[in-house]
């Protein structure tokens, strides 16, 4: 019995939402609609930065990696729980649990460093404008892309590598989707250095984000009041307000998920909304931000509708 416990090849059962009577297609429609918009609304934003060469600048090449880590979170929670919830089956092989957890663990860590990256080019574009073509070369872009997506693989194979040293003794996940606190809650070994790992990552992760945007932030603060070019004050506005706004929003939803595994009076299922909120929200907003903060993706996907209208 206890070999049998440690297969690691075995199926776990996910702890499902508790549904009322008739509410379970409407919940799988409303789930569907969020999930088709979001995933449209990313590749859209990815189709334009790719098909229109006015787009083909330093910022947008950064701001690429923004709705591509996007469609991995959204696309790797949400169909699963939606599945579950139509089939009543709620069972996922261990391997693949694992593989979800890691590229939503690769998703939250991503969209801090992406932020992080163009609040630099931001910086550099605003405070330094006369530099800004000999800063922010190709082969230097290629470098903070690399930077911001191997850093944040680096961290997350270090966090889950530590999973492989622990027995598995349980089979039930306390979610309805896989992430690295779940599949810990399944261990019967001594899990403080993966507790302690997890936690070093969260803070390496958001002290680098935070001090990249925060030093960004006030210089260009500083910036537009030293400045009286009105022209200069829009352009930081209106490609700061975006990326801050999601900041934001992103900060508030992961902190409280973070803080809800480490407190026992939580209640389960507000841990199971706030998680599934950070993988929606982002991926659902992000293009529609950035549309209508952004000044050249407004326009030219004012263009593109206009020509295909005409046509």
């Amino acid at each position: 019995m206890e070999n049998q416990s440690f297969d690691f090849s075995s199926e776990l059962t996910l702890d499902p939402f508790v549904i009322p009577p008739g509410g379970k297609y409407p919940i799988f429609f409303l789930g569907i609609s969020i999930c088709i918009f979001g995933i449209s609304c990313n590749l859209t934003l990815l189709a334009l930065i790719i098909l229109n060469r006015n787009l083909h600048k330093p910022m947008y090449f950064i701001l690429f990696s923004l709705p591509l880590n996007d469609l991995i979170g959204l696309s790797a929670m949400l169909p699963k729980v939606l599945s579950d919830i139509v089939t009543e089956t709620h069972k996922i092989d261990y391997h693949l649990c694992v593989l979800q957890a890691f590229l939503l663990h690769m998703y939250g860590g991503g969209i801090l460093f992406i932020l992080a990256a163009m609040s630099f080019d931001r910086y550099v574009a605003i405070c330094m404008p006369l530099c800004y073509s000999s800063v922010m070369t190709p082969r230097f872009i290629s470098c903070i892309i690399v930077l911001v997506w191997g850093l944040d693989f680096v961290l997350i194979v270090s966090l889950f590598s530590l999973q492989a040293r622990l027995p598995r003794c349980k089979h039930v996940v306390m979610n309805v989707f896989c992430d690295n606190p779940s599949l810990l809650k399944l261990t019967c070994g001594n899990t403080t250095v993966n507790n302690i790992m997890g936690l070093f990552n969260t803070a390496v992760i958001q002290v680098v984000s935070v001090s990249i945007q925060a030093y960004s932030y006030v210089k260009i603060l500083i910036a537009c009041v030293v400045t009286r070019k009105s022209e200069t004050k829009a352009k930081a506005v209106n490609t700061c307000v975006a990326q801050l706004v999601i900041l934001f929003m992103f900060e508030v939803v992961a902190t409280f998920t973070i803080l809800s595994h480490r407190f026992k009076n939580v209640s389960v299922d507000m841990q199971k909304i706030m998680g599934m909120l950070i993988f929606t929200v982002p991926p659902l907003l992000n293009p529609i931000v950035y549309g209508l903060y952004t000044n050249e993706i407004r326009s030219t996907l004012l263009r593109v509708l206009k020509n295909r209208v005409s046509m």
